[in-house]
Formats: structure tokens, sequence, C-alpha cells
């Protein structure tokens, strides 16, 4: 898999900044003081630049950008603004803009004593993404020369001194196999090394160590969203969740056969007609003693052609990105092991393909859930609700968790009503969409509640059946909501993020390149550690 970018912490007391090769960058803030070190050509041509109207015009977490300044050994200088009072979202930003930038050589950040040190490595890191296993070495050399960020191979963020303990020592664990589908994909370009020059190295390190799990569970999920359908099939997905094994998490996969045994037929009727095998993958962490656990649940359509109600061609080669859900509860529990977090939480991800074939679904068929609910197809497009109503019972029947949540690239509507920049949330709780809400909101990432109520139940009436799995186009999202609904106990606290447009947006985002964002990763382990957290 792709792994963030090392960092490395030192001190910025005395430090030279004249021989510094590569890029360098400078944490300025309300007061446009630059930072000692520099020699007397440098610091008077980055005062002019200070004084120009273009800086002027640079907001918080934005950077000014100097080339082959006079005195120094680097490149380029970056001015990144950043007041002393910044928000995490402001410096997560200015770490991004030192990401995209970055390129493979030499990078020093002089953040001095900035109190959001860690969060400006975060940014970095994040930013710095690139999934370039399937570009040959002058594709990803000529993306790099054209300022794009590279991929970079397995590090962990280290420090001088006492903080220099392997940070992520389970980080580099063996993962399954990687790469083209004969496992020989061709090598990650060279990375990046970056420098962060800090008044105290050590204590900035210490706070970046949640901050470096989070980076590999996002890269995690970006990875998962941008593999291929042949690479990613259930079996590759199956195959890399066991391997997180090795981080200690507890993983096991239900077959087919105990998918049946268990009155799965909803998730089953989804793949029938594909080679790639249906599974479902529990994955847990017991790290909060005896307390229930909290559970996450995700929509893993590793490709999704519509069935017979199939899609149009145009566009179509997006739906990779259609186990989006399973690969963001993938990549949070990875976090959490990484992070060893003090809570239970049970993971589970429904993975099958969809495709047309002789054996596949109809419109008109009916099928029974775990629950024992009929439901008549309407449109075998609407099949993720069928792979979540069956997950979500069995989460429930199995672990009976304190809170559940799941998560689906589920519905175009949701991006007509909201976009690219927000999520949709529907919820049977207040006070667990209000703690969703602070969650993304403190982490910066985008989610709007949306409305649940027993009209729209009308809208999916069956004639035949219990329900039928599509209402048509009115209320869209909202009737895919509803029918998740049926499917979870009055007295389980639930909620559904509909993230079928946040989950690969048509451009870049502040803190990823275009391509997969890893939504959710930073909202659902803020939401664990604020409410689920024991100590």
């Amino acid at each position: 898999m792709t792994h963030p970018v090392e960092i490395r912490f030192q001190p910025a007391a005395d430090a030279d900044l004249s021989g510094r090769a590569g890029r360098l960058a400078l944490i300025v803030g309300e007061n446009d003081r630059l930072p000692r070190g520099l020699p007397r050509p440098a610091h008077q041509a980055l005062t002019r630049a200070l004084g120009s109207k273009g800086w002027a015009a640079v907001k918080p977490g934005a950077a000014f950008e100097v080339a082959f300044p006079a005195g120094l050994a680097a490149d380029a200088v970056q001015l990144v603004r950043l007041p002393a009072r910044a928000t995490v979202t402001e410096a997560r930003k200015a770490g991004a803009a030192i990401g995209a930038r970055m390129g493979k050589g030499a990078v020093t950040v002089v953040a001095g004593n900035h109190r959001l040190a860690a969060e400006i490595a975060l940014g970095i890191a994040l930013r710095g993404y690139d999934f370039g296993v399937y570009k040959s070495a002058s594709e990803a050399e000529a993306a790099t020369a054209a300022g794009d960020a590279p991929a970079v191979p397995p590090q962990s963020v280290s420090a001088t001194g006492a903080a220099a303990d392997a940070l992520l020592a389970d980080a580099t664990a063996p993962d399954a196999p990687e790469g083209p589908a004969n496992g020989s994909g061709p090598p990650q370009p060279d990375k990046a090394s970056v420098t962060m020059l800090c008044a105290d190295p050590e204590s900035v390190a210490r706070a970046a160590r949640d901050g470096a799990a989070l980076a590999e569970g996002i890269f995690f999920t970006r990875d998962l969203v941008n593999e291929p359908a042949n690479v990613l099939t259930t079996t590759d997905f199956a195959d890399r969740l066991l391997a997180m094994r090795e981080l200690g998490l507890e993983v096991e996969v239900l077959d087919e056969d105990e998918l049946a045994r268990l009155g799965m037929r909803a998730l089953l009727a989804v793949g029938q007609g594909s080679e790639s095998p249906s599974k479902v993958v529990v994955m847990r962490w017991q790290g909060g003693g005896d307390a229930p656990p909290f559970a996450l649940v995700g929509k893993g359509v590793v490709f999704d052609t519509g069935g017979i109600s199939i899609k149009p061609a145009a566009g179509m080669e997006e739906m990779t990105m259609d186990m989006g859900g399973a690969g963001v509860v993938a990549g949070v529990m990875r976090t959490l092991a990484l992070r060893r977090a003090k809570a239970n939480v049970v993971g589970l991800v429904g993975l099958v393909e969809n495709m047309p074939d002789g054996r596949a679904q109809r419109p008109g068929d009916i099928v029974r859930s775990m629950k024992g609910d009929t439901i008549e197809i309407i449109n075998t497009d609407a099949e993720g609700r069928l792979v979540l109503a069956d997950v979500l019972w069995y989460a429930q029947d199995r672990f009976n968790p304190a809170a559940m949540v799941n998560l689906a690239t589920l519905t175009g509507a949701i991006i007509v009503a909201l976009g690219h920049d927000k999520a949709g949330m529907f919820a049977n709780d207040d006070a667990l969409a209000a703690d969703l809400q602070r969650a993304a909101d403190a982490e910066g990432e985008g989610l709007w509640r949306m409305p649940l109520a027993p009209a729209y139940d009308e809208l999916i009436k069956s004639r035949l059946a219990d329900v039928k799995n599509s209402g048509g186009r009115s209320a869209g999202s909202i009737t895919a909501a509803q029918f998740l609904q049926r499917f979870v106990r009055k007295d389980t606290p639930w909620a559904h993020l509909d993230i079928a447009g946040v989950t690969l947006p048509p451009g870049e985002t502040a803190l990823a390149p275009k391509g997969a964002t890893g939504w959710g990763v930073l909202t659902l382990d803020r939401l664990i550690r604020d409410r689920f957290e024991q100590g």
C-alpha cells in the first residue's frame, strides 16, 4: 500500500537555512516575521515578497512562492501564512500547500514554536499522497516535474532524541499482494524527504503520532478506492483486510456458504451474477474492556455495472469506487489498531460485485433478507441497500452494539442535493447525529443532516412483498435511507452516511489530490475518541 512521506522533527534554534537544498517552507504568522537562520540577501528578498500585493492576498493556510532566492541553496521558498491562533483546518491546509508542491527532493519546513505544528505535518502527509503504482517510472517522473506530489513507500514519522522511537511499528507490516493481477506491478517512484524544524521537536513528534496513524488509515482507504476492479476483487479486498491481523485486529471472513446459512439472501442476490464470490468481513478492535462495541458497517461493491438495470457506459469506469463505504470502515479500523485506541469497535463490510449475467437477479425478483423481510427488486442498480440490509441486521444480531454507523456510496440523488462538498447524514438518534456533526466540523469534513419520516415509506411500499428496493427518482436518497432503517432495531442508535459525492470528487480537495479522498476516516476516528474511548 501507499504510505505517508517520512517527516523528521529537528530543533529550529540556530538552524542554518542557507545550505538547505531542495525546497524551503517558512511558516509566517500575523506579524510577517521571518525565522532566524536566513542569510542577509535571502532575508531582504523575502522581506520584499512579504510586502507585495501577492502576499497580501494570501489567506491563512495558503502559500506564496519565491523561486531561487538569493543566498540560499534551496530551489524555492514557500511563504505559508498561518496565524498563531489559526484553526486546525487552516493548519492542515498550510501543510497541504507544502505537500502539494514538495516533489521528490528534500523539503525543510520551519514551523518554529507554532502550536499546531503537528497538524501542519498531517496536512503535508495527506496532500502528499499519490497513487502511482500503475505508472511507469518515466510517467511518474514527468508528473513530479509538473509539480504533482509523489508516491512514497512505507515510512513512519520520526524525531530526534527520545521521541525517535518507532512511531508505527506495525505500519510496515506486510499487506496482501498488490499491483496488477499478476502481482508484478512497477515500483513506486522515489519519495520526498521532509524535515520540520520546531522549537520543541520531541513534543511535536509525540503530538504527531496519532496523526501518523490517521494518515496511514486514510491512505489505506484511498488506495482501496483507487484500485481497479480487476485487481481489487472481493477476494483481494478480503485478503488485504485479513493482513491487518498483524496490527492486532481480529479479522474473519464469512464465505457464501456461511452467508447462505445465516440467511443473507439479499446480499447474495446482488453478487450472484459475478464470478467474484460474495463475502462479509468482520474486523474487531477490543481496546475498551467489557463495554459494548461501536459498529461500523460499509458497502463494498467492488464494481457496479447496475446489473440487469445496467448503467450508461459514460462514467461507468468510476464505479470502482462503489466500495468506498467499506474502504472507510477498513481505514478507520487500521487507524484504531495503529494508535491502540481505548475503545471497542467492530467493522463489518459486505463485499460483492454487481454484474449482468445469466444468473444475475432481475427486476421483479423477490428476495428474503436475513431479518426475514421480503424485498421486491424494482431496480438491480439499487443494490447497495440490499447488501447493507443484511450486514446491518447481522451486526445487531451478533454484537448488540452501543451504536451503529453505516457508510455507502449509495445514491446519485445525494450528489444532486449536496454536490461534492458534503456527505448526507440520516439518523434515528439526535444525540448520535449531533456527535457526528461535531466530529465532522472539528475535522473539516462536510456533513449535512437529511430528513427521515414515515411519509417516505409510502414510496417504497410493494404490491407483492414487504418492501421494494427503489421508490424512483423522487427523494431518492431519503427513500434509500428509509429502506435501511427497516433493518435497524428501534433501540439501536444508528446513522447512515451517504458518501457518494465525497468519495471520488471530480477534482482535488484541500487535503487530497484528484482521486479518492478517504472522507470519513477523520470524522469517525474523532467520534470514537469523543464518544467511546475509555479513560
